[in-house]
């Protein structure tokens, strides 16, 4: 900005004309003319204006031209003994060199002459390029400088050097032991604005700080209202925050460091006022120190309340920042954060697309064994409403927290089914298997199953999902819907014709996958074995995709068709009912990987079955292998 200014002064023609161009091109020309000028005035060996020059080159570098040229004239102006020029030359420094070019070596010598000059001004030119642009070769040979000007008397001098050491630290880790001694007696100081500089030092170098530190934080606590540092009735909420954060690495796996700051973490939690912005940012960086180090499971329980607090601020920000907070430490006090459970649900409800988000994460993490059909309630009415792009995450989440805490299988049946009908597009390809294996091992609700399927696949057949299974328990389970008898639902009277029309109807839906097809036809050749009348209309159905476009249809059409008729004597053992399905992890049945077109074997002790096969990834519907 103050190079700008001097130009406006001193070189109007220039920006003048490079701000009337029209074109860009136009631009380009006054740039390019302006820098040829300039390298001229370089290569003078008596040049009056140096300064005025590179400062017009720093100028053209901000628009964000070539001004690579004028490195060497920044390393001849810093070794100038005028300050004016070692202003100008060391922000161009700053500008135009970084440490990876060998330019930058050049000036190392100019910064250290200039670290031991008698004015401030010029020792805070070399301190602010060294903490900017200084290279690990740089660090290493002005280290023993920048500690001893730590050691200064002049507080302007000594927090430059603080930010300088910080650095140097960052650069070559091995340089904190040389700062060690010299950062501890910088927290004796006065003066707030250096004490917020030093902290920088204090976070990388000191360890054995904490007592220090908490008496510092306990007087800005207890102090009273003081105008230079007080900041809406918070007395310097940044250094508070400073410390805190500090105190948070001193105390990380620390216990005797943690035990110290505790009394101190209470009594800030306790006294921030909560209604100013500048007490929430103190009040969280509190939060963040509490759950960060070995504290006590009062104090834990205390800052995990404080988040709750912020989940009822109006302010979308603090929700976001407190759900955030409480999804990293759910795990470890899960207790704690289900106090705050109804708070976090009322947020799905949020406007707000990242809270909505987030407060899905945590609800999600809070469903137990005590309070599933509770929070499932919950999430099933969120699920309904929820935005496109969380329904996968919402049903994904459903899934696996019935999986894992279903009071029955009742309930797990109908809560799985429930999401198929409300969000069945937007399920995963594994949904189909895992319920599919699901209804096989609970042999006493096969009736009411079908029944309920059958009912959700008069009333839609958009939710590919749902179909498949829904087909694929008529197919098995279809003589148990034609008896019009079920102890756990309403019965309801179906005919051979209505479910065949259902199947039909499917089969020639324009929003039937090919794979759903495949469950269709397969259901369908299937109720050749269970019922009696109208075996003629299925022979019918089949023989029409032996035809088919689609491979795969055709390919079973052919198959089911040779059933018919070349192997007829074969039909009713190999489309006999699937065996129960034992799935002992995620992507195994019966102890081997399910792939496609691999044969589900049976339980011991029972009679071996037909090949008839469930497919893993959802594409493919159960198929007869010859």
């Amino acid at each position: 900005m103050t190079v700008t200014l001097c130009l406006f002064v001193l070189h109007q023609p220039m920006i003048r004309a490079i701000r009337s161009a029209r074109t860009q091109c136009e631009e380009r020309g006054v740039i390019q003319r302006e820098c040829a000028a300039i390298r001229a005035q370089f290569r003078q060996a008596d040049n009056g204006g140096r300064s005025h020059n590179l400062a017009k080159l720093l100028y053209v570098h901000m628009l964000g031209y070539p001004a690579h040229f004028g490195q060497m004239e920044c390393v001849r102006m810093i070794a100038s003994p005028r300050y004016s020029e070692k202003r100008v030359g060391y922000l161009g420094a700053m500008m135009l060199l970084d440490e990876k070019q060998d330019a930058s070596l050049l000036i190392t010598n100019s910064i250290k002459n200039d670290l031991s000059n008698s004015n401030q001004y010029i020792q805070s030119l070399a301190l602010c390029t060294l903490a900017c642009m200084g290279s690990a070769e740089m660090c290493r040979d002005l280290a023993p400088e920048i500690d001893r000007l730590l050691r200064a008397s002049n507080s302007y001098i000594k927090k430059k050097a603080a930010l300088c050491a910080v650095h140097i630290v960052r650069k070559v880790h091995d340089l904190g032991e040389l700062f060690t001694k010299a950062a501890r007696s910088l927290l004796t100081e006065k003066n707030h604005v250096f004490l917020l500089g030093c902290c920088n030092v204090v976070v990388l170098c000191v360890f054995q700080t904490v007592p220090d530190l908490v008496q510092i934080m306990k007087g800005l606590v207890i102090s009273g209202y003081s105008p230079d540092h007080d900041v809406a009735g918070i007395s310097d909420p940044f250094l508070q925050v400073r410390i805190l954060r500090l105190l948070r690495i001193l105390g990380r796996n620390n216990e005797g460091a943690s035990d110290a700051m505790n009394d101190l973490l209470a009594q800030v939690a306790t006294n921030t006022d909560s209604t100013k912005t500048v007490g929430n940012a103190v009040l969280y960086e509190t939060v963040l120190t509490v759950l960060d180090i070995k504290s006590e499971s009062g104090l834990r329980v205390l800052a995990v309340n404080i988040l709750g607090r912020f989940l009822l601020n109006n302010d979308r920000n603090i929700r976001y920042i407190a759900m955030t907070s409480l999804q990293k430490i759910v795990g470890t006090d899960h207790n704690a954060v289900q106090r705050h459970r109804g708070t976090i649900v009322d947020c799905l409800k949020d406007q707000d697309a990242s809270v909505k988000r987030r407060a899905l994460d945590l609800s999600l993490a809070l469903v137990s064994a005590s309070n599933i059909r509770s929070m499932m309630k919950e999430l099933l009415s969120f699920l309904s409403s929820c935005p496109p792009e969380l329904r996968s995450q919402t049903a994904s989440g459903i899934f696996n927290a019935a999986e894992r805490y279903a009071p029955s299988q009742r309930w797990h049946i109908d809560t799985i089914l429930h999401v198929l009908t409300t969000a069945g597009g937007d399920v995963r390809d594994e949904t189909v298997p895992n319920l599919i294996q699901l209804i096989t091992n609970t042999s006493e609700l096969h009736c009411y199953t079908v029944h309920k399927l059958y009912r959700a696949l008069l009333s839609d057949i958009s939710q590919q999902p749902l179909v498949q299974v829904a087909c694929w328990c008529i197919g098995e389970y279809g003589d148990l819907l034609l008896r019009g008898e079920c102890q756990e639902t309403e019965p309801v009277q179906v005919t051979e014709d209505d479910v065949l029309d259902v199947l039909e109807t499917v089969l020639q839906s324009h929003m039937s996958f090919p794979s759903t097809r495949g469950f269709a036809l397969t259901a369908t050749m299937k109720l050749s074995t269970r019922i009696t009348e109208n075996v003629d209309r299925i022979r019918s159905i089949v023989s029409i995709y032996g035809s088919c476009i689609d491979v795969e249809l055709q390919q079973r059409a052919v198959e089911y068709n040779a059933l018919f008729k070349k192997y007829d004597h074969m039909r009713a053992a190999v489309l006999e009912r699937m065996p129960v399905i034992e799935k002992n992890s995620q992507g195994h049945i019966n102890g081997e990987t399910i792939k496609e077109s691999q044969t589900v074997k049976v339980k011991p002790g029972e009679p071996q079955q037909p090949a008839n096969q469930v497919q893993a990834d959802g594409k493919n519907s159960v198929r007869a292998t010859l």
